[in-house]
């Protein structure tokens, strides 16, 4: 794995954190899912909840999709990475 690639899944890694924590596209299966986790697993609701307990998890998973399929997951880190960086130059610049 290149330089590029890191950065890009690192960025890839930040938009997904932000997607399943604040994103409003998703608040109603969010809610959802953490109501359950509440009810049935607290101590993994807590990890949704934590910016850097989450990430850990989710770069588990960019670093699984990047060896399995990277053909797949290339385009796709690519996408979210241009998100993060806008979302982030969005939120500077405003």
């Amino acid at each position: 794995m290149d330089a590029a690639e890191v950065a890009v899944d690192a960025l890839a890694t930040f938009r997904l954190v932000r997607l399943v924590q604040r994103d409003s596209i998703i608040d109603r299966p969010r809610q959802r899912a953490f109501a359950w986790l509440d009810d049935h697993h607290p101590r993994l609701s807590e990890l949704g909840e934590c910016s850097w307990c989450l990430s850990i998890w989710v770069a588990a998973g960019v670093v699984v999709a990047r060896r399995v399929a990277p053909t797949v997951w290339g385009p796709v880190a690519r996408l979210l990475a241009a998100s993060a960086v806008a979302g982030i130059a969005s939120e500077r610049l405003s």
